[in-house]
């Protein structure tokens, strides 16, 4: 498994997230993957957004990191331009397969015990903390 970078973008009490639906299950994670490798961290999220949501953003500081078979670094952003829900990562122009759908959605923080986001250790954090 290759490290993983993602976004955490706040706006109006709400979180920017990804839908997915697999196998008839739905849950959200938070719009990021695989860094290249010749990516920083941060320049894989600044190109996840992109790919998975269709903004343009700015990131901040790195906020969660979950260490294991790879290493996920999570990093605060905030939205500087392009169109929310208009990805076009693979996942989003691909027809339904094996890994499911993909949607972005936003997701009012007071939502967030209500649903399975993951990871979860970073979903509680976030209900809890986040401005």
């Amino acid at each position: 498994m290759r490290n993983r970078a993602a976004v955490i973008i706040s706006e109006n009490n709400r979180l920017a997230l990804i839908k997915r639906m697999r196998k008839g299950q739905t849950y959200y994670v938070f719009p990021g993957g695989g860094i290249e490798a010749d990516e920083t961290p941060a320049e894989a999220a600044k190109r996840e957004a992109m790919e998975e949501l269709g903004l343009e953003v700015e990131i901040g500081e790195c906020i969660f990191k979950l260490s294991g078979t790879a290493e996920e670094s999570y990093f605060l952003a905030a939205a500087t331009g392009g169109k929310f829900g208009t990805g076009t990562g693979l996942e989003f122009t691909e027809p339904e397969s094996e890994r499911g759908s993909y949607e972005a959605v936003w997701i009012a923080r007071d939502k967030l015990t209500t649903i399975k986001l993951y990871p979860e250790e970073l979903a509680a954090k976030l209900s809890q903390n986040l401005k």
